[in-house]
Formats: C-alpha cells, structure tokens, sequence
C-alpha cells in the first residue's frame, strides 16, 4: 500500500457509511485513487497526517486550510513543507472548479461547477443583506422527469459524493466573500435518492463547516419509506415535499415518477416524519396556470393538510424552453392563497431569485458546453 493510503475499501458506499459511525478515517484508497480529503472531520484528518508520518498538529492545520481557507489542493498550503506537499501531492482535496458563471439583475449567482470526472453540475447562490444562500445539488441529473422542470429534462447521470457537495457551499462562500448562512437542497437532483451522501453531507456543513442544521432545508419529490428513513437520522434540518397536484391523478401527470406512490400514502408518511421529529414540514406547491391552480385544487389540497403541522410553500411557475405552461396572473394566486387561509392553512408565495439566468426554481440545467 502506498505512503497516503489509509484503508482499502470494497465499496464506496459501504465506506461512507461505516467512516462516520466507526470513527475511523474517510481517507482511503478507492478504486486504485486517493479518496478526497473534503469531508473528512478533524479526527479523521488527523489520523490521516499521523499515518503520513507527521506530528497530530499537522491534523488542525490541514482541517483548518480545507474549512476555513478553502484550500483547492495540498501545494496550497504553505504551513506544509515543500518535501511533504510533494510527498501527497497525489492526494486530491476534492474542489470543483467553474466551469460558468451568470449573475442576475437581483445579484443571484448560477454557477456550472465541473467535476473530477468532467461532468457538470449547477449551484446558486443567492444573496441577501443578511443571508446567503446556497441552492445545493445533490446529484448529477435527475431521475424523477417532472414535466415542468428542466433538470429533469436531461436525465439521470449518477449521485454526487459527499465532498462533491459540500464544495458547492465551499465554492460560493469564497466566490462572494462571505460566510454561507442557509443552504437548500433543491438544484439539481432527488436529495433521498442520495440519501447517505446527503445526510453525511449536512453533517459536514454543520459540523466542519458550522452552519446550523436548522438553516438546511431538504427537498424531496417524496420517495416511499425514504421520509422515515430520514426521519430516524433525527436531524434538526427542514424538509420540504415537492407536492405540485392536489390529487394522484394530477400529480402523475406532472410528476411521472408519482406513479408508484400514492399522495394518500405520501401524506401519511409526512405526518409520520412530524410525530417522529417533532419538526414542522413545507410542502412545496408550484403554480402552474389553469392547470393546478383553481380554487378548486386549493380546497382539495387543504383537504389533505387538515390537522397537520405543515406549512404550504406556493411558488408561481418559472418558464423553461422545454415547457409550455404559463405563470398564473396575480388574481390566481391570490384566490389559491385565501382558500388555504381560510381553510387554516399556512401559506406563503415564493417568487423565485434569479429567473433571469435561469436559476430560479425548475430552471436548473448543465447546458454550457
């Protein structure tokens, strides 16, 4: 085994799960390369320096340089001696770089981040005067082929690693300077399809990176028995259920991967997740003109959310080139609006940031060549 091995694994997933609970170190050898460093914790980077022959100290420095300065590769990392940094210079930190870069008139950032292995995925940052915020994706494509949303559009390529995601937040934070404050996992990508990188990765961030969990929200299309699963990993973030329909039949007509998962069924599972967590869940609602948006559809929808702690998050529908529907006028929303209200539900508009460099919601695409 070569000097900057650690461990051999069989299986990457098998090893993402087990570094965390075993407290042994995320640094190994998988498939004949050097496994990134991004991710690992304080310990686990530690043990790894001392594996390399260096004194424990050498751990903090590393971890520090990674988390604090966003090192892009270990020659970065002047503490280190020239002999040693060229001793592991095989070791990856595992950053992305830019590919592309668009800025809206509002100041929201889209970046097209490449990959080691070439393939492209899409990050938004998104600034306020208190907050930034970081639309995160969770993998390459996606899988669940919502007729209204453009990442769908392009397919499923493969799940991202953890480090994969954790250098978005990493990437914009340096980009514009200033500490990340909330991340929402809703770019590009079913985050329960990715389940174990997702949950490694949310406690990286908090951890390692120090946002709070309670800043971190996941969204999912809703994927059987992956709520509950989540549920039981007893984390303080926010989830957010991609409904978009009031009933099955309309949701498998927007959302075809719907099919298998009754809204009856998915329902229940979220009022499940409430009692096991204790924590409020979003249902996220886009609006689509004369297609989801009646009164009607309102009434039928807070049929569903009668006695639940939820909140219901409308967002008016963002164009695509790929799609034909329209954004609803602002008498539609606002009727959609009272009929939760008066039904007492609680409701909120969401007009997404970005729309003019297709980084609003559903806009997300790797189309740059």
């Amino acid at each position: 085994m070569s000097p900057t091995s650690v461990s051999q694994v069989q299986s990457p997933d098998r090893s993402s799960r087990s570094a965390h609970h075993s407290g042994k170190t995320a640094v190994a050898v998988e498939l004949g390369t050097v496994k990134p460093l991004l991710g690992a914790s304080l310990a686990e980077l530690t043990e790894w320096v001392q594996q390399q022959g260096q004194p424990a100290y050498r751990g903090k420095q590393l971890y520090q340089w990674i988390y604090e300065k966003g090192a892009r590769s270990i020659s970065d990392i002047s503490v280190f001696s020239k002999q040693w940094r060229e001793t592991v210079a095989n070791v990856s930190i595992g950053r992305s770089t830019i590919h592309f870069r668009s800025v809206a008139p509002d100041d929201t950032v889209k970046y097209l981040l490449k990959l080691a292995d070439g393939q492209i995925i899409e990050t938004v940052g998104i600034p306020t005067e208190k907050r930034l915020t970081v639309c995160v994706s969770a993998q390459v494509g996606c899988a669940m082929g919502c007729d209204f949303c453009a990442t769908g559009k392009g397919g499923f390529k493969r799940n991202l690693a953890k480090h994969e995601i954790v250098d978005q937040i990493l990437t914009v934070q340096q980009d514009f300077g200033r500490r990340v404050s909330n991340i929402v996992f809703m770019g590009m990508g079913e985050p329960l399809l990715n389940a174990d990188n997702v949950v490694e990765a949310v406690k990286c961030l908090n951890q390692d990176v120090g946002i709070g969990q309670r800043n971190i929200t996941i969204s999912t299309v809703g994927i059987r028995d992956r709520i509950r699963q989540l549920a039981e990993h007893q984390l303080q973030v926010t989830l957010a259920v991609s409904l978009h329909a009031s009933n099955q039949r309309l949701r498998e007509q927007l959302i075809p991967s719907a099919r298998p998962y009754p809204l009856d069924e998915l329902i229940a599972e979220c009022r499940e997740y409430v009692k096991l967590t204790g924590r409020r869940l979003s249902f996220e609602y886009i609006l689509l003109a004369g297609v989801n948006d009646l009164p009607e559809h309102a009434a039928e929808l807070a049929n569903h959310l009668r006695g639940f702690q939820c909140h219901v998050n409308l967002i008016p529908y963002n164009p695509i080139q790929e799609a034909d529907y329209k954004r609803p006028n602002p008498q539609r929303i606002k009727a959609f609006v009272d009929v939760l209200e008066k039904k007492k539900i609680a409701v909120s508009v969401r007009y997404s940031r970005g729309l003019e460099a297709d980084a609003a919601c559903g806009q997300l695409r790797a189309s740059k060549a």
